[in-house]
Protein backbone atom coordinates (compact mmCIF):
# COMPACT_ATOMS: atom_id res chain seq x y z
CA UNK A 1 0.00 0.00 0.00
CA UNK A 2 1.37 3.55 -1.02
CA UNK A 3 0.91 6.49 1.21
CA UNK A 4 -1.01 8.28 -1.26
CA UNK A 5 -3.83 5.95 -0.30
CA UNK A 6 -3.85 6.39 3.32
CA UNK A 7 -5.69 9.68 5.06
CA UNK A 8 -2.91 12.54 6.08
CA UNK A 9 -3.98 12.24 9.76
CA UNK A 10 -3.21 8.24 10.10
CA UNK A 11 0.17 9.26 8.50
CA UNK A 12 0.71 12.25 10.80
CA UNK A 13 -0.32 10.09 13.80
CA UNK A 14 2.20 7.38 12.47
CA UNK A 15 4.96 9.90 12.76
CA UNK A 16 4.24 11.17 15.57
CA UNK A 17 4.04 7.61 16.76
CA UNK A 18 7.93 7.39 15.41
CA UNK A 19 9.08 10.14 16.94
CA UNK A 20 7.70 9.21 19.97
CA UNK A 21 10.23 6.56 19.68
CA UNK A 22 12.67 8.05 18.52
CA UNK A 23 13.88 11.26 20.29
CA UNK A 24 14.26 9.58 23.38
CA UNK A 25 16.76 7.92 21.68
CA UNK A 26 17.98 11.39 20.02
CA UNK A 27 18.34 13.10 23.72
CA UNK A 28 20.27 10.33 25.13
CA UNK A 29 22.93 10.39 22.12
CA UNK A 30 23.00 14.30 22.72
CA UNK A 31 23.78 14.20 26.57
CA UNK A 32 26.89 12.01 26.02
CA UNK A 33 29.78 13.38 27.14
CA UNK A 34 31.31 12.37 23.68
CA UNK A 35 35.49 13.81 24.81
CA UNK A 36 35.03 11.01 27.87
CA UNK A 37 32.85 8.18 26.21
CA UNK A 38 35.77 5.87 25.69
CA UNK A 39 37.15 6.09 29.21
CA UNK A 40 33.78 5.98 30.73
CA UNK A 41 32.62 2.83 28.75
CA UNK A 42 35.85 1.07 28.99
CA UNK A 43 36.20 1.66 33.10
CA UNK A 44 36.81 -1.67 35.13
CA UNK A 45 33.04 -1.46 36.37
CA UNK A 46 31.80 -1.14 33.09
CA UNK A 47 34.23 -3.71 31.12
CA UNK A 48 33.17 -6.32 34.24
CA UNK A 49 29.74 -5.63 33.93
CA UNK A 50 29.58 -5.73 30.23
CA UNK A 51 31.32 -8.89 29.79
CA UNK A 52 29.30 -10.07 32.44
CA UNK A 53 26.29 -9.41 30.01
CA UNK A 54 27.48 -10.96 26.96
CA UNK A 55 28.02 -14.10 28.63
CA UNK A 56 24.97 -14.68 30.77
CA UNK A 57 22.99 -13.56 27.72
CA UNK A 58 24.41 -15.71 25.26
CA UNK A 59 24.24 -18.85 27.54
CA UNK A 60 20.50 -17.27 28.40
CA UNK A 61 19.87 -17.73 24.42
CA UNK A 62 21.48 -21.29 24.12
CA UNK A 63 19.53 -22.30 27.17
CA UNK A 64 15.80 -20.66 25.19
CA UNK A 65 17.20 -23.15 22.07
CA UNK A 66 17.88 -25.99 23.58
CA UNK A 67 14.13 -25.76 25.53
CA UNK A 68 12.10 -23.50 23.49
CA UNK A 69 12.22 -25.67 20.11
CA UNK A 70 10.85 -28.51 21.81
CA UNK A 71 8.05 -26.65 23.55
CA UNK A 72 7.41 -24.82 20.14
CA UNK A 73 7.36 -28.08 18.24
CA UNK A 74 4.86 -29.84 21.64
CA UNK A 75 2.91 -26.81 20.62
CA UNK A 76 2.21 -26.46 17.05
CA UNK A 77 2.59 -30.56 16.08
CA UNK A 78 0.36 -31.63 18.63
CA UNK A 79 -2.74 -31.51 20.44
CA UNK A 80 -4.01 -32.04 24.23
CA UNK A 81 -6.31 -31.05 26.73
CA UNK A 82 -5.25 -28.15 28.16
CA UNK A 83 -3.65 -26.73 25.55
CA UNK A 84 -4.36 -23.32 25.42
CA UNK A 85 -3.77 -23.29 28.73
CA UNK A 86 -0.08 -24.45 28.54
CA UNK A 87 0.05 -22.07 25.93
CA UNK A 88 -0.70 -19.13 27.80
CA UNK A 89 1.19 -20.10 30.97
CA UNK A 90 4.69 -20.15 28.66
CA UNK A 91 4.00 -17.09 27.50
CA UNK A 92 3.17 -15.37 31.11
CA UNK A 93 6.29 -13.49 31.14
CA UNK A 94 5.97 -11.35 28.16
CA UNK A 95 3.41 -9.57 30.19
CA UNK A 96 4.56 -10.52 33.67
CA UNK A 97 6.49 -7.93 35.27
CA UNK A 98 9.88 -8.95 36.07
CA UNK A 99 10.12 -8.25 39.15
CA UNK A 100 6.99 -10.57 40.02
CA UNK A 101 9.61 -13.08 37.54
CA UNK A 102 12.39 -12.71 39.96
CA UNK A 103 10.55 -12.98 43.11
CA UNK A 104 8.63 -16.13 41.26
CA UNK A 105 12.61 -17.54 40.56
CA UNK A 106 13.61 -16.53 44.49
CA UNK A 107 10.83 -18.59 46.07
CA UNK A 108 11.79 -21.77 43.87
CA UNK A 109 15.14 -21.63 43.86
CA UNK A 110 15.82 -19.64 47.05
CA UNK A 111 17.58 -21.28 50.03
CA UNK A 112 14.11 -21.03 51.44
CA UNK A 113 12.40 -21.87 48.13
CA UNK A 114 9.85 -25.03 46.53
CA UNK A 115 12.97 -26.44 44.81
CA UNK A 116 15.65 -24.46 46.88
CA UNK A 117 15.75 -25.72 50.17
CA UNK A 118 16.34 -29.57 48.81
CA UNK A 119 18.90 -28.11 46.44
CA UNK A 120 20.84 -26.43 49.66
CA UNK A 121 20.75 -29.62 51.48
CA UNK A 122 23.13 -30.66 48.71
CA UNK A 123 25.06 -28.23 48.94
CA UNK A 124 23.91 -26.27 45.74
CA UNK A 125 22.94 -22.36 46.26
CA UNK A 126 21.71 -20.84 42.92
CA UNK A 127 20.27 -17.42 44.17
CA UNK A 128 22.29 -14.62 44.21
CA UNK A 129 25.09 -16.25 41.96
CA UNK A 130 25.78 -16.16 37.86
CA UNK A 131 23.37 -19.18 37.68
CA UNK A 132 20.61 -16.96 38.87
CA UNK A 133 21.68 -14.46 36.47
CA UNK A 134 21.68 -17.25 33.70
CA UNK A 135 18.10 -18.32 35.05
CA UNK A 136 16.60 -14.99 35.30
CA UNK A 137 17.53 -13.97 31.42
CA UNK A 138 15.88 -17.62 30.39
CA UNK A 139 12.69 -16.67 32.02
CA UNK A 140 11.96 -13.53 30.46
CA UNK A 141 13.35 -14.30 26.92
CA UNK A 142 12.16 -17.60 26.84
CA UNK A 143 8.40 -16.74 25.12
CA UNK A 144 9.92 -14.72 22.39
CA UNK A 145 11.83 -18.05 21.01
CA UNK A 146 8.64 -20.12 21.88
CA UNK A 147 6.42 -17.26 19.84
CA UNK A 148 8.28 -16.60 17.18
CA UNK A 149 9.16 -20.44 16.27
CA UNK A 150 5.37 -21.59 16.66
CA UNK A 151 4.15 -19.33 14.27
CA UNK A 152 6.83 -20.33 11.90
CA UNK A 153 6.06 -24.08 12.17
CA UNK A 154 2.00 -23.43 12.08
CA UNK A 155 2.31 -21.41 8.95
CA UNK A 156 4.84 -24.08 7.10
CA UNK A 157 2.01 -26.39 7.77
CA UNK A 158 2.61 -30.21 7.92
CA UNK A 159 2.64 -31.29 4.24
CA UNK A 160 6.02 -31.76 3.43
CA UNK A 161 6.08 -33.25 6.61
CA UNK A 162 3.63 -35.91 5.70
CA UNK A 163 5.59 -36.19 1.83
CA UNK A 164 8.55 -37.06 3.79
CA UNK A 165 6.72 -39.66 5.94
CA UNK A 166 5.45 -41.07 3.02
CA UNK A 167 8.32 -41.46 1.12
CA UNK A 168 9.61 -43.79 4.36
CA UNK A 169 11.48 -40.99 6.54
CA UNK A 170 11.15 -41.15 10.24
CA UNK A 171 10.10 -39.11 12.46
CA UNK A 172 13.95 -37.94 13.63
CA UNK A 173 14.31 -37.79 9.81
CA UNK A 174 11.55 -35.17 9.15
CA UNK A 175 12.46 -33.03 12.07
CA UNK A 176 15.72 -32.84 11.31
CA UNK A 177 15.69 -33.02 7.50
CA UNK A 178 12.30 -30.98 6.50
CA UNK A 179 10.90 -29.40 9.70
CA UNK A 180 14.00 -27.75 11.55
CA UNK A 181 15.12 -26.30 7.97
CA UNK A 182 11.61 -24.90 6.68
CA UNK A 183 11.90 -22.83 10.38
CA UNK A 184 15.19 -22.00 10.36
CA UNK A 185 15.17 -18.27 9.54
CA UNK A 186 12.74 -17.82 12.51
CA UNK A 187 14.60 -20.04 14.53
CA UNK A 188 17.70 -17.98 14.10
CA UNK A 189 15.02 -14.60 14.20
CA UNK A 190 14.09 -16.18 17.72
CA UNK A 191 17.37 -16.56 19.21
CA UNK A 192 18.49 -12.99 18.20
CA UNK A 193 15.16 -11.50 20.03
CA UNK A 194 16.01 -13.88 22.95
CA UNK A 195 19.01 -12.84 23.26
CA UNK A 196 18.51 -9.43 22.93
CA UNK A 197 15.48 -9.62 25.88
CA UNK A 198 18.45 -11.34 28.05
CA UNK A 199 21.12 -8.77 27.33
CA UNK A 200 18.66 -6.03 28.44
CA UNK A 201 16.72 -7.83 31.56
CA UNK A 202 17.00 -6.18 35.23
CA UNK A 203 14.25 -6.36 37.17
CA UNK A 204 14.21 -10.15 37.76
CA UNK A 205 18.05 -10.40 37.86
CA UNK A 206 18.24 -7.34 40.18
CA UNK A 207 15.57 -9.47 42.75
CA UNK A 208 16.99 -13.21 42.03
CA UNK A 209 20.14 -12.34 41.61
CA UNK A 210 21.08 -9.35 43.36
CA UNK A 211 24.10 -6.73 42.37
CA UNK A 212 27.64 -8.27 43.40
CA UNK A 213 30.36 -6.81 40.78
CA UNK A 214 31.56 -9.44 38.45
CA UNK A 215 29.32 -11.67 39.68
CA UNK A 216 25.28 -10.28 39.09
CA UNK A 217 26.17 -7.12 38.41
CA UNK A 218 25.17 -6.91 34.46
CA UNK A 219 25.18 -4.01 32.27
CA UNK A 220 21.70 -2.49 33.04
CA UNK A 221 22.16 -2.83 36.59
CA UNK A 222 25.56 -0.74 36.41
CA UNK A 223 23.76 2.07 34.03
CA UNK A 224 21.22 2.24 37.00
CA UNK A 225 23.70 2.03 39.99
CA UNK A 226 25.96 4.43 37.91
CA UNK A 227 23.12 7.33 37.39
CA UNK A 228 23.24 7.54 40.79
CA UNK A 229 27.17 8.30 41.38
CA UNK A 230 28.11 9.10 37.82
CA UNK A 231 25.26 10.24 35.36
CA UNK A 232 27.94 10.56 32.31
CA UNK A 233 28.68 6.82 32.61
CA UNK A 234 25.35 5.64 32.55
CA UNK A 235 23.88 7.59 29.76
CA UNK A 236 27.51 6.32 27.76
CA UNK A 237 26.46 2.83 29.22
CA UNK A 238 23.18 3.58 27.79
CA UNK A 239 24.10 4.56 24.52
CA UNK A 240 25.83 1.19 23.81
CA UNK A 241 22.93 -0.87 24.97
CA UNK A 242 21.02 0.95 22.24
CA UNK A 243 23.22 0.45 19.73
CA UNK A 244 23.26 -3.33 20.46
CA UNK A 245 19.66 -3.13 20.54
CA UNK A 246 19.74 -2.06 17.31
CA UNK A 247 22.12 -4.28 15.68
CA UNK A 248 20.00 -6.99 17.47
CA UNK A 249 17.19 -5.66 15.42
CA UNK A 250 19.00 -5.17 12.13
CA UNK A 251 20.32 -8.69 12.33
CA UNK A 252 16.27 -9.84 13.00
CA UNK A 253 14.93 -8.26 10.09
CA UNK A 254 17.57 -9.25 7.76
CA UNK A 255 16.11 -12.85 8.42
CA UNK A 256 13.03 -13.48 6.32
CA UNK A 257 11.27 -16.98 6.18
CA UNK A 258 12.73 -19.49 3.75
CA UNK A 259 10.91 -19.76 -0.16
CA UNK A 260 9.28 -22.92 -1.44
CA UNK A 261 12.40 -23.03 -3.55
CA UNK A 262 14.08 -23.03 -0.43
CA UNK A 263 12.05 -26.88 0.48
CA UNK A 264 14.73 -29.20 1.52
CA UNK A 265 14.94 -32.44 -0.54
CA UNK A 266 13.49 -35.48 -0.01
CA UNK A 267 15.34 -38.82 -0.79
CA UNK A 268 13.17 -41.44 -1.52
CA UNK A 269 12.81 -44.51 1.22
CA UNK A 270 15.18 -46.79 -0.44
CA UNK A 271 18.11 -44.12 0.19
CA UNK A 272 16.75 -42.70 3.38
CA UNK A 273 18.73 -41.88 6.11
CA UNK A 274 19.02 -44.73 8.38
CA UNK A 275 18.63 -42.85 11.59
CA UNK A 276 15.12 -42.43 12.83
Amino acid sequence: MSGASLPRWVVAIAVVGGLFVVLPLVALALRVDWPRFVPLVTSDSAQAALLLSLRTSLTAAFLCVVVGVPMALVLARTSFRGQRLVRSLVLLPLVLPPVVGGIALLYTFGRRGLLGSSLHALGIDIAFSTTAVVMSQSFVALPFLVLSLEGALRSAGTRYEAVGATLGAGRWTVLRRITLPLVLPSLVSGTVLSFARALGEFGATLTFAGSLEGTTRTLPLEVYLQRETDPDAAVALSLILVAVAIAVVGVAHRVRPLGGSAMPSIRPANDRDPVR
